[in-house]
């Protein structure tokens, strides 16, 4: 029977305003840690039979080191930072949690483009600096705002993240295109070609996973492709967009606007493209779009699923 279970970095989910009451039942015993360093894991490891993990990678190393380990759950849905082949070899079984920030991520897509629609930052920095107290008209009208009505919504990556974007879009009025599959291209005759959805979309917003295929997927050419007035949202992946390329296009006027949660490497050094203080008509936010607290809580939730069923004998999201 599993006795102990270590959660290596609790800190990436729970701020202490989170129920882990479920997740403490799951097991007899824990040990919580808020952040584990690389040269910590090992150390941590010993004796465990269960590991949660969110971001603190698993290597072969770190499982060679664990001769007792028989479950990783990875407190999100990408699996990157665990050598699954090393965990097969082991016989240690690898879950993931699944579809529990479509809402969330849903509504950070359209505070991006309401703020960069509505000019927000823009209009939030005239009043910072006094010019609206300074005009002799009620408002100010120097920043163009449009209507999202009648727009149209380009989406790559069509699964449950983009399809709950698009239910969100229609409430606004938009019209939704939905790029073919980058895996098998031309199978859905409803969906645009890859050239036409960058041509044709007025905002164009990512949600599929970064693969060799879609690495920097939205590059200089892609950006040159697209209206001179469009906006690229991401809350995907940091490398599906070329990071340099994008500011450059920013700084050019190629695109509208672009708002951005994910960069490529995170935390980002002080000296990232995309984090230059002369980008015009750019937000960046620190990898939140999946942090609301409903969503955190769900993946506390069901990594506590993940180890009953494991326990069960009947293991579920296994990767």
């Amino acid at each position: 029977m599993t006795q102990l279970g270590v959660f290596l970095d609790l800190e990436t989910v729970d701020r202490d305003d989170l129920d882990l009451s479920k997740l403490r039942a799951a097991l007899p015993h824990w040990t919580f840690h808020a952040f584990t360093d690389s040269r910590d894991v090992a150390a941590r490891l010993e004796g465990a039979q269960v590991a949660v993990t969110n971001k603190v990678v698993l290597d072969e190393a770190a499982l060679a080191a664990a001769p007792e380990l028989r479950l990783i759950c990875v407190a999100a849905t990408g699996t990157n930072n665990v050598d699954l082949e090393a965990a097969r070899r082991r016989d240690i079984t690898v879950c993931n949690v699944r579809d529990y920030a479509t809402a969330a991520v849903a509504q950070h897509v359209f505070a991006l483009i309401l703020s960069l629609t509505t000019r927000l930052t823009a209009y939030q920095r005239d009043v910072a600096e006094g010019r609206w107290q300074a005009s002799r008209q009620f408002c100010l009208l120097d920043h163009p705002i449009r209507e999202l009505a009648g727009l149209t919504l380009g989406i790559i990556g069509y699964g449950v993240l983009g399809q709950g974007t698009a239910q969100a879009a229609r409430a606004f009025g938009l019209r939704v295109a939905v790029a073919e599959s980058l895996v098998s291209p031309g199978g859905d005759p409803d969906r645009w070609p890859l050239e036409r959805l960058l041509a044709e979309s007025d905002i164009i917003s990512l949600h599929c996973p970064l693969t060799e295929r879609t690495h920097h997927l939205i590059d200089a050419g892609a950006l040159a492709a697209m209206k001179s007035d469009a906006l690229l949202i991401n809350t995907a992946r940091g490398a599906i967009v070329d990071n340099a390329a994008l500011a450059a296009a920013l700084r050019e006027g190629e695109i509208g606007g672009a708002g951005i949660d994910v960069l490529e490497q995170e935390p980002p050094p002080a000296d990232h493209p995309l984090l230059a203080p002369d980008i015009p008509n750019l937000i960046v936010t620190p990898h939140i779009a999946w942090a609301a607290r409903e969503a955190r809580q769900r993946v506390l939730d069901q990594v506590e699923e993940n180890i009953r069923a494991y326990l069960a004998g009947t293991p579920r999201h296994v990767v």
